[in-house]
């Protein structure tokens, strides 16, 4: 098997890994912290998280540049390119610093609603996480290596163990008292030794150097000139996931915060669970734009991809709208039911983007990345102004309202330019894309009411009610919803497991 299939495969195993662990181990954190600490720890991570940004889209960068140098045979280009980016790494590295404790110093002020320990608790919490922030961006560069030299092998799979073995630390150290702090000192601990390790892989095994032949401002031109739009990505990123978070913290109490970071988390399962079903058709797209495929052409790819994910995603949404109240109850406690309607309310208007997941490398392979981020940009920040005023008054729900509208508006004006601008029709692929599914989803939901009925509340009566409604699914779906492409696509790989 090759590099590329093993990355593949491992990238999978990863997400599949992440979800599930996180699944079993949110609970058990949250009751060995408690509600109010585990606020303070998931805000805090959201909000120096944000200081990432400052990576300014380099790794990217560095994959993208390490790989030309490589095609083209130049080591000594590589090796200056290289020392470029740790000297601006560097830079960024002290600019954390200063944004750390720019942060730390604010932080009385900031969280109105928390009390003096648990401010004191945050203080050191962002210590410490600034430290990992400061060296994860300069770290993460030897991982890019790795990836530009196309071994993808050594990096994920090191990930999957750090994860494995960090679970069964965390799990240890919560079975003993352990607290927040000593979940932020074990991360820090992680964190140097895989950096240490991937430095010594990339420096050993594939005899990289770094060293400055001469240093032109046309180098940073250049590289900055790559990296600024993979810059405004994450901070789209960072308002989809994050700012609303941190806007949220300083009104609120860090009981809501815990409430509101379980349904974010449960929201970004959704998204995972998608991205790894569409990353396996996304390649055709540079293949198909290279080859100059018609509009048309792409828009009967998109509607092939987008049917597949979106008998996925109604398959999990119509299952979590119907008993993910009673899963959250169980999973983490009923003064948790906030989650529930925030992750319910994400799945909702995160389904239509990810059903159009084809149009991201389209996007990317046409050169038109700028519009997409720019809008996403502009409407997510105007969703974040009104989820702050929602939140005055409706705290957490507020704030994903907000949050969710801001995803809509820019989802809307993009579909506007996908059928515009790239020719795409938007019109047949809501027509196809919706075709048969839709009403089958609908009796799918109405028969899974009715088995909402069956009496009780705990571990065994969810499971039946999942079990039922997943057969009912199932046959109702490929019997009545799918069309043969999809019918085949699913033999197709249960005849491969058969055969294993």
């Amino acid at each position: 098997m090759s590099q590329l299939k093993k990355g593949a495969f491992l990238n999978y195993a990863s997400i599949i890994l992440t979800n599930v662990v996180g699944l079993l181990l949110t609970p058990f954190i949250i009751r060995s912290l408690g509600d109010s600490e585990y606020g303070v720890y998931t805000t805090i991570g959201a909000l120096v998280g944000t200081i990432s940004l400052l990576d300014l889209g380099l790794n990217n960068t560095i994959i993208r540049f390490v790989a030309q140098y490589r095609a083209e045979k130049d080591k000594k280009g590589e090796e200056n390119f290289l020392a470029i980016t740790m000297l601006i790494y560097l830079f960024i590295s002290i600019a954390v610093v200063a944004s750390g404790f720019f942060i730390y110093n604010y932080a009385d002020s900031y969280f109105e609603q928390m009390s003096i320990d648990e401010i004191a608790l945050a203080k050191n919490m962002i210590l410490f996480v600034i430290f990992n922030v400061a060296i994860s961006l300069p770290g993460g560069s030897f991982t890019a290596i790795c990836i530009a030299y196309e071994n993808f092998v050594f990096p994920k799979a090191l990930n999957i163990i750090r994860y494995i073995i960090r679970s069964i630390t965390v799990t240890v150290i919560l079975l003993y008292g352990g607290k927040a702090m000593s979940l932020v000192i074990l991360d820090t601990i992680f964190n140097i030794l895989i950096i240490v390790i991937t430095i010594y892989y990339t420096f050993t095994r594939l005899n990289i150097k770094i060293k400055l032949h001469k240093f032109e401002w046309k180098y940073l031109r250049r590289i900055f000139s790559y990296s600024i739009w993979i810059f405004i990505y994450g901070i789209v990123a960072q308002f989809q996931w994050k700012v609303g978070h941190i806007t949220l913290s300083k009104i609120s109490t860090p009981e809501i915060l815990s409430v509101y970071a379980v349904g974010l988390m449960l929201g970004g399962y959704y998204g995972a669970f998608s991205s790894a079903i569409t990353s396996v058709f996304l390649p055709r797209a540079t293949k198909m734009t290279v080859n100059k495929a018609t509009p048309e052409m792409l828009t009967t790819e998109m509607i092939k991809i987008g049917r597949v994910s979106l008998i996925a995603l109604f398959y999990i949404l119509g299952a979590f709208t119907l008993y993910g109240l009673q899963f959250v109850n169980l999973w983490v406690g009923e003064t948790y039911h906030d989650s529930w309607v925030i992750a319910l309310m994400i799945m909702i208007a995160y389904t239509v983007p990810l059903a159009q997941g084809f149009t991201g490398p389209l996007i990317e392979a046409q050169n038109k990345v700028a519009f997409k981020s720019i809008i996403y940009l502009i409407f997510l920040f105007i969703g974040t102004v009104i989820g702050y005023f929602s939140s005055l008054k409706y705290g957490a729900l507020g704030m994903i309202t907000g949050t969710v509208i801001g995803w809509i508006l820019a989802q809307n004006v993009m579909n506007f330019f996908y059928q515009r601008v790239m020719k795409l029709n938007i019109l047949r692929f809501f027509k196809e894309i919706f075709n048969k599914i839709l009403p089958i989803q609908i009796l799918i939901v109405v028969i899974g009411y009715a088995i909402n009925f069956i009496p009780g509340e705990n571990w065994l009566n969810f499971i039946i009610k999942g079990l039922l409604y997943t057969l009912t699914f199932g046959i109702l779906m490929y019997f009545f919803g799918m069309i043969p492409f999809e019918k085949k696509l699913i033999k197709d790989t249960f005849s491969k497991f058969s055969k294993k």
